[in-house]
């Protein structure tokens, strides 16, 4: 894990643990954990109320990395991040560690496409544009930022000492597709119809995505 990824981690978790330990009058005992799979690596803090509810804060991440890809036809340079951080609150109904959770999810999962015109020319659409260094096109896909969180898990329940968990949900919301040209051409007369087009694949596609999951394993320790 990047070192400033995992900086963020420490300070999130601090933060959180030092707001639901304020909110707690008695002295029941918190749990600092760690999670693995999707959507990331993460690192928690859960403050049980009583033995049926549980306060909740965590931050998973993939981090960002860059990647070329072909789409429709255009060489673009991709950068890719993916990290949610998120309030949670679980309630235990049974007496065993099974639990449903709620809460909200603080989003960053986008991808930036970047198509430079260096080359030459760009086909967009119908049509093939003369191009600059200076001409290019920026697409991007993008989650909302603040969505709800619904689930079921296993584990955060009040105790200390070694502690295993799990968790099913989603963060629910819809990725949109946006497209910036830029230098000669965004004057183009004809260039949103052209960009419709060229994007009508994609942005179908991202349409139907409407939750990012989550399905991650945890160990943590209970103070």
């Amino acid at each position: 894990m990047p070192f400033t990824s995992a900086r963020r981690f420490l300070s999130f978790t601090a933060a959180v643990a030092t707001v639901l330990a304020f909110g707690t009058a008695s002295a029941r005992a918190g749990e600092i954990y760690t999670g693995l799979g999707i959507p990331g690596v993460g690192l928690g803090y859960a403050q049980p109320l009583s033995e049926r509810f549980t306060l909740r804060g965590d931050l998973y991440t993939l981090g960002s990395r860059g990647k070329s890809t072909v789409e429709s036809g255009i060489n673009y340079d991709g950068r890719y991040k993916l990290q949610r951080a998120a309030l949670l609150a679980d309630w235990f109904p049974f007496a065993g560690s099974f639990r449903f959770t709620g809460g909200a999810a603080f989003n960053t999962y986008r991808i930036a496409l970047d198509a430079n015109g260096a080359g030459g020319t760009l086909t967009i659409g119908d049509r093939t544009y003369a191009t600059t260094a200076a001409d290019g096109l920026k697409v991007e896909v993008k989650f909302p930022n603040t969505t709800p969180y619904v689930g079921v898990g296993w584990g955060h329940r009040m105790g200390s000492g070694l502690r295993f968990s799990a968790d099913i949900g989603a963060a629910l919301g819809r990725a949109t597709v946006s497209a910036t040209p830029r230098g000669q051409l965004a004057s183009q007369p004809d260039i949103q119809a052209n960009l419709d087009k060229e994007l009508a694949d994609l942005r179908d596609g991202v349409g139907k995505v409407r939750a990012v999951p989550q399905l991650s394993i945890g160990l943590g320790y209970g103070f």
